[in-house]
């Protein structure tokens, strides 16, 4: 292909887009009265809307995205910003009692303590990320945090993890979700790259094999995101509301995407054919149908006959969709990947990327910005650094030519 200007597969392009990132953020986040960090910025103008909530998985990403950086290099404060984030973490979203991180806290005050299946697999990913940098007592944390997972959220019998629990372990409901599992698998992944054990590996490959093989079957190789309490498709799940802003009805192309890139990692660890041949499967079914041919981004959501349901483009779904092309260019070598990388990253620039470095959270189908600046923010550039990291893993691929 052309290459694009900017080289989106140079290291170096990759490390200033990423440290752009971060100084959106930094440090106007540190919240170096009372800990943790402070993730409500205005993303056009980087002011602060909302200096005390602090919502787990938005504290979680932060510390993976200064993790990231530090191990790659980046700049000195980027491991104290981890440290800083790692000890609220460990001395207010967790709970000395149960063990458990709470979901929602108002400065250091819990607002909602309820136990979150998908803010679990955050807690784990960041002490695992943590555990690469040696930050004093992630190591313990994450051996803790697996132990409380496998005790309250995994499903043996059915190799995926249940749903949300409240403050004294109860259930909540028997809704069981694709999404939270996702991350599971990507945490426990990341745990067994930070800590060579093989329990950690065991368990992402079984979470990945449920769900993007066994369930999948019943989907045409497509991944739906909701079921009932024994794993059954539940079709009609948010059927009467599907822009829900967390559990929307239809297919994700970005999940499929994402589920693409977690599959091609898991590939480099086993000895098997199935993660990079679903891997491929499911990116193509991401960018077939959900790619917006006319105005670029994907789609958020679709029908299983393919038509867009809620229209609207987030930039996750293009960070994952990066992220997924760069690890298959160097997979599997196919000249494809690196054409939709470069696409990937071109739309990305011309619409997503906000003149503070950012990315924006939310378009229009005809990629105009949609003000998200309400209710606590959960995404402090996670999406976007990730997709820095896995290029930077790949850049070799990238930047080869047929």
């Amino acid at each position: 292909m052309t290459r694009s200007s900017p080289d989106f597969g140079d290291p170096a392009w990759l490390r200033d887009h990423r440290r752009d990132v971060l100084e959106f953020y930094y440090p106007t986040c540190m919240d170096e009265e009372r800990g943790g960090y402070v993730a409500q910025l205005d993303e056009r103008t980087g002011e602060v809307y909302d200096p005390d909530a602090k919502h787990l998985v938005a504290t979680c990403r932060f510390i993976v995205n200064f993790c990231r950086a530090a191990r790659d290099g980046g700049p000195d404060w980027t491991r104290s910003a981890a440290e800083h984030g790692v000890e609220f973490l460990l001395e207010h979203h967790r709970n000395d009692e149960t063990g458990g991180y709470r979901w929602l806290l108002e400065g250091t005050d819990p607002v909602d303590d309820h136990y979150s299946t998908y803010g679990h697999a955050f807690v784990l990913l960041a002490l695992a990320e943590a555990t690469t940098v040696d930050v004093d007592g992630a190591r313990e944390a994450l051996d803790n945090a697996f132990a409380l997972v496998d005790r309250y959220f995994w499903e043996p019998e059915q190799g995926l993890c249940r749903s949300d629990r409240d403050a004294d372990w109860g259930p909540v409901e028997q809704y069981r979700g694709q999404n939270a599992n996702m991350h599971m698998c990507e945490a426990q992944l990341a745990a067994y790259e930070a800590t060579d054990d093989g329990r950690y590996l065991d368990r992402a490959r079984r979470l990945a094999r449920r769900l993007t093989v066994d369930l999948a079957e019943r989907t045409d190789g497509r991944l739906w995101e909701h079921y009932d309490a024994d794993w059954t498709h539940d079709m009609e799940y948010n059927v009467e509301e599907k822009a829900h802003q967390f559990r929307p009805w239809g297919y994700q192309p970005g999940h499929h995407a994402e589920w693409a890139k977690l599959l091609t990692e898991l590939d480099g660890h086993v000895d098997a054919s199935w993660p990079l041949d679903r891997a491929e499967e499911l990116f193509a079914a991401a960018v077939d149908d959900g790619w917006d041919e006319k105005r670029g981004g994907f789609y958020y959501t679709h029908a299983p006959d393919g038509d867009p349901i809620v229209a609207d483009k987030y930039g996750w779904p293009v960070a994952e969709a990066i992220g997924a092309a760069a690890v298959l260019a160097d997979a599997t070598g196919e000249r494809q990947y690196r054409e939709w990388y470069g696409r990937f990253w071109a739309y990305a620039t011309e619409h997503l990327v906000a003149p503070g470095g950012n990315w924006y959270t939310k378009l229009t189908v005809e990629n105009e910005y949609v003000d998200t600046d309400e209710g606590p923010a959960v995404e402090p550039g996670y999406h976007p650094i990730g997709a820095c990291e896995a290029a930077l893993a790949s850049a070799a691929a990238l930047q080869s030519s047929d």
